[in-house]
């Protein structure tokens, strides 16, 4: 009998770390590293193995539509709730009728609003809606424009 590849002893027994390091954003060199295996088998095993495929693209949209869903609340301002602290004080009499104070930390859920914000929005628009919101979008088309005379002045075809 031969030796088990590195599927069967090291990826198919972590498809599950796999999932998560996927939908935490890490890149597919990254997890196999993680893995003990060579990028290019790694890329290979993808292939091969469809429940390795599978768990990667389902994670990645995942872990995609999540950053898209809190840049839009960034984007929009949204109302948090949060635990806040608070410190207390209680009041009362003892026995011989003298004034106590006792302090306490009591805490509560409130909802705070969080407004929206110009960076998030400034990469919303960059990448939504490139043609009207693009930086530099005057610069690229200087650059194109320069690249064209270059290459034709130089005269060259094989560009």
């Amino acid at each position: 009998m031969g030796r088990k590849n590195k599927y069967e002893t090291n990826v198919k027994p972590n498809l599950f770390l796999v999932e998560n390091w996927a939908r935490d954003g890490d890149s597919e060199e990254m997890i196999a590293k993680k893995l003990d295996v060579a990028y290019s088998t790694f890329r290979k095993y993808k292939e091969k193995y469809s429940a390795l495929s599978a768990a990667l693209k389902k994670n990645k949209e995942t872990a995609d539509y999540e950053v898209v869903e809190r840049l839009h609340d960034k984007c929009m301002g949204i109302l948090a709730k949060e635990k806040k602290a608070f410190k207390c004080k209680r009041v009362f009499y003892d026995d011989k009728d003298r004034r106590c104070e006792e302090e306490y930390i009591q805490t509560a859920e409130v909802e705070t609003y969080i407004p929206p914000d110009t960076m998030a929005m400034a990469i919303w628009l960059n990448n939504r809606m490139p043609d009207k919101w693009r930086r530099n979008a005057n610069k690229e088309k200087l650059d194109e424009a320069k690249f064209k005379h270059v290459k034709e002045k130089d005269d060259k075809k094989d560009w």
